[in-house]
């Protein structure tokens, strides 16, 4: 099969230009008329690209008939019609794995930033607040309780993280994971009750839409914090600000949003809340990984039919 690639969306530079060196790649939005662009050519290309935070959608899959295989960077598919592309017998990959630790690592730092105060006792002191009087009483983090919605590659790297601050970890859950010495609670709301802190680690999309309603911030309550580093639409983000704004939840650390790159006015005076701009897998190391796995499966794919990464 000659590979020819459509790329959907922008991605970094370095990505691009070895994407052009490797393979026959057109990037969709130089187009000024889509449709019509699809229309005359859509049927030249074998392979698309695109990103956790683009997708496909049915309607550009269809203009593809041709197509056979997807390479997606980044973990997340929510926005890749993968019932769509079963149905066409087009095979897909992601990049899952080589983002675990940054994802964690950013995970962990805002459980301490949050409960510490770190980032508003910066403020306080670039404020020129500090001669004033001292920065107020924060929380421990050592042996608090650990609570994680979702242990798949992520939640297990994040709950390694916390035996270094001797936490006692649970988590939620479809269904008990094998060979992990964590417990399972099968109930969220017990989660939320019984942590101090909940780290958000669960895939996004329609089954997790709003799975942390305002029920689980009432469980977790006024001296709990909220961590989210999976997906915005995992958490009902207007309960959320509620929650804040009423001091009905102790604080909470966000690397993702909602309505990205829409962050609630609400927040930003709070400083119990720690803002992200969604860079938990943003470094110079995993950024790099994951664009040679997009490369990797499609060089595999092309060469034998077979995928490194493929998405279930």
């Amino acid at each position: 099969m000659t590979p020819s690639l459509l790329q959907i969306g922008r991605l970094a530079p370095e990505l691009e230009a070895e994407l052009a060196a490797t393979f026959p790649v057109h990037l969709l939005a130089k187009e000024a008329d889509v449709p019509a662009f699809l229309e005359r050519h859509g049927s030249t290309f074998t392979g698309a690209v695109t990103s956790a935070r683009v997708g496909m959608d049915a309607k550009l899959i269809d203009a593809l008939p041709n197509l056979k295989v997807v390479s997606s960077f980044g973990v997340g598919y929510e926005l890749l019609d993968v019932d769509a592309l079963k149905r066409r017998g087009i095979v897909a990959s992601n990049t899952p794995d080589v983002l675990n630790d940054c994802v964690a690592d950013v995970a962990f730092g805002l459980v301490i930033d949050v409960a510490r105060g770190m980032s508003a006792a910066d403020r306080f002191v670039r404020r020129g607040d500090w001669p004033k009087g001292a920065f107020a009483l924060q929380t421990q983090v050592a042996r608090k309780r650990l609570g994680i919605l979702g242990l798949g590659r992520i939640g297990q790297a994040i709950a390694r993280r916390s035996s270094g601050f001797e936490m006692d970890v649970r988590y939620h859950s479809r269904s008990p994971v094998q060979d992990v010495p964590w417990q399972h609670e099968p109930s969220l709301i017990a989660l939320a009750e019984w942590c101090d802190f909940l780290v958000v680690a669960v895939a996004g999309g329609p089954p997790t839409r709003h799975l942390v309603s305002a029920d689980v911030l009432a469980a977790l309550g006024p001296k709990g914090f909220l961590i989210n580093i999976a997906r915005g639409t995992v958490v009902d983000e207007a309960a959320l600000v509620a929650a804040l704004t009423d001091k009905r939840l102790g604080g909470a650390g966000l690397d993702v949003f909602e309505f990205e790159p829409r962050v609630p006015q609400a927040l930003m005076t709070l400083d119990n809340v720690v803002l992200l701009p969604h860079i938990a897998s943003g470094t110079f190391e995993t950024r790099k990984a994951m664009g040679d796995l997009v490369i990797s499966n499609l060089k595999q794919y092309f060469a034998d039919g077979q995928l490194q990464t493929p998405i279930a």
